[in-house]
């Protein structure tokens, strides 16, 4: 999956962390819902603005970054 067009990181937004196509929900936020118990489902119907390409494009860009040592 590209995720490109789906991740972004403004500087002034969120102090610069990527987030969901401008939007102020975080790739960090969409994890840690994940590691919390919630399901996509459970997560799409909360922020309706969210689609489960959005979804996919965080786990692709969390695999994707590299990890600092």
């Amino acid at each position: 999956m590209d995720y490109q067009n789906i991740i972004t990181i403004e500087p002034e937004k969120r102090s610069g962390k990527p987030c969901i196509r401008g939007m102020r929900i975080t790739v960090y936020d969409i994890l840690e819902y994940f590691a919390g118990g919630m399901t996509e489902a459970e997560i799409l119907a909360d922020f309706s603005e969210l689609t489960p390409e959005d979804i996919k494009a965080c786990f692709t860009f969390a695999t994707e970054i590299p990890v600092r040592q």
